[in-house]
């Protein structure tokens, strides 16, 4: 082979490999950027959860406080206390033991 054949043939393989790197550059960088963006998207994402899931707790801290509010109720009910209650405000009973008043009209 001739020299002039030599050296075109070697331009050819670093025009080669100098066009593989730049392939294998611009596949790396764009590989960057589309991780940042969907790295991007995925803190945005976490943020909203991490929010949702605070509300969830707040929301589960109340219906603690009502389910312990309707176990007092509950417990009220069954007292003497309330029927008691209950009798003289619906019904307009009294005990035996009481008078009764009536205003004038």
């Amino acid at each position: 082979m001739s020299k002039t054949r030599r050296s075109v043939r070697k331009r050819k393989e670093r025009l080669g490999s100098h066009m593989a790197l730049v392939g294998i550059t611009f596949v790396v960088i764009s590989l960057a950027v589309v991780v940042n963006f969907r790295g991007a998207a995925l803190r945005e994402k976490d943020l909203a959860y991490q929010i949702r899931e605070e509300n969830l707790n707040r929301q589960v801290e109340e219906e603690k406080e009502r389910a312990r509010q309707l176990e007092e109720q509950r417990i009220y009910v069954q007292t003497k206390e309330y029927i008691e209650k209950v009798a003289k405000e619906k019904l307009g009973l009294v005990n035996p033991d009481e008078i009764l008043l009536k205003p004038e009209q």
